[in-house]
């Protein structure tokens, strides 16, 4: 088993959480996850941008546009994805009948789901287990539900962080799902938010498009888009403090703490990489522009020789140097410095001769390249992983 997440029980005011086994896995084990708060909260929430998307997240694409939200409903084991009216009336029957066990409106009820693609959702099976899960619903169950929305995760994913509001002590705490099918667009896999801190809608939308686009859109394990990527953030004010907006005192200070939460959660994503072996966490700065530290930085994540070099413990920085030659990046081949965990393997565009060494300090721990272009101020970061045959195996496989 790998390293996981937040060990400890986290707690965020207001917020009840549940994990239950609806059938859906074979495996028996829990595949159905429920998130109410007390009271509705400002909802924000951004979703795949796959032309071709879940019927639970074009359901969401609709409600979204309220910016409230009181419940999430998710269900991993299926995706309820290219199945038609049939799953989109699914979904929606998902979510009347959620309302109503719970006694709120529909229109505050958000369903999310993943798993296999193109096979009809269980919906007895999720209505039958429904009155078991609202009755599971505790403050101290927020492991609970990220355990039951994993599907190749071989841990769950939590991180919290405490932020000083106006003389308060508010809560923002995150669970996420993903290992397969991660890449950037939006939103990467099912990452759910939650926090006590009263925020505008307009101020908690921008603060959580500027986390996305720091962590889980600079991620991929293998270049692939999944049908129903969602995150999501409710903030439901219990704290009480004065709304934040965003031109608040405190906006930044919200906004970096939110950072914190996704960027952890990211990471643990590629450590959690299917088959993965190594998270690769990789840099570029001295860029011209922060859009070509970018271009570059991800051209290397997603370079497959890359990613097995690494698995191989091989330093080959060539490689590196290619990826950043394609990327479309402002470049200038001569000025070029790569290091791999510290070690200087590339100096003005030529190698140094400390390949042996950089390869010596190859671990199963986190695997730092950093590429210097000398051309300006700007930086960006990715994350990655290597791979591995076993990803093979898992994908080969997934469906027998």
């Amino acid at each position: 088993m790998k390293n996981t997440g937040d060990e400890k029980t986290v707690q965020i005011p207001g917020f009840r959480f549940a994990g239950v086994s609806a059938g859906i896995k074979p495996s028996g084990e829990n595949d159905l996850a429920l998130v109410y708060s007390e009271r509705p909260a400002v909802t924000a929430g951004l979703f795949t941008t796959n032309r071709v998307k879940a019927a639970p997240v074009k359901l969401a694409l609709r409600r979204i546009a309220s910016r409230r939200g009181q419940a999430v409903i998710i269900n991993s084991g299926n995706a309820n994805a290219c199945t038609g009216r049939q799953g989109l009336r699914d979904a929606e029957e998902i979510n009347t009948v959620t309302a109503k066990e719970l006694g709120i409106s529909p229109g505050l009820v958000y369903v999310s789901s993943t798993g296999v693609i193109g096979t009809p959702l269980p919906v007895e099976k999720i209505r039958n287990a429904l009155p078991r899960l609202i009755k599971r619903l505790s403050p101290l169950s927020l492991n609970d539900a990220a355990s039951a929305i994993m599907t190749t995760d071989t841990f769950a994913k939590v991180c919290s962080r405490e932020v000083r509001i106006g003389g308060k002590t508010g809560t923002i705490a995150g669970i996420a799902k993903g290992s397969g099918m991660i890449c950037p667009r939006m939103a990467t896999m099912l990452c759910y938010i939650f926090t006590d801190i009263s925020v505008r809608p307009g101020a908690l939308d921008r603060s959580l498009r500027e986390a996305v686009n720091r962590s889980f859109n600079r991620l991929t394990v293998d270049n692939d888009m999944s049908t129903n990527d969602t995150v999501m953030i409710m903030a439901n004010g219990l704290l009480g403090n004065k709304p934040i907006t965003s031109r608040s005192a405190y906006y930044r200070r919200f906004s970096n703490a939110l950072n914190e939460v996704t960027y952890s959660l990211a990471k643990m994503i590629a450590r959690d990489g299917e088959g993965a072996t190594k998270p690769v966490e990789i840099t570029v700065r001295g860029a011209a522009k922060e859009s070509d530290a970018e271009k570059a930085a991800m051209a290397i994540a997603g370079s497959m020789l890359v990613k097995t070099a690494i698995y191989g413990k091989d330093p080959n920085w060539g490689r590196i140097m290619a990826a950043v030659g394609r990327s479309g990046a402002a470049i200038s081949e001569e000025k070029i410095d790569i290091y791999i965990n510290k070690v200087k393997v590339v100096s003005r565009g030529a190698g140094t001769g400390r390949d042996k060494s950089a390869g010596s300090i190859f671990k199963d721990g986190e695997v730092a390249i950093t590429v210097d272009l000398n051309a300006g101020r700007e930086t960006a970061r990715v994350l990655t992983c290597d791979l591995t045959e076993e990803y093979i195996r898992i994908n080969a496989h997934y469906r027998t």
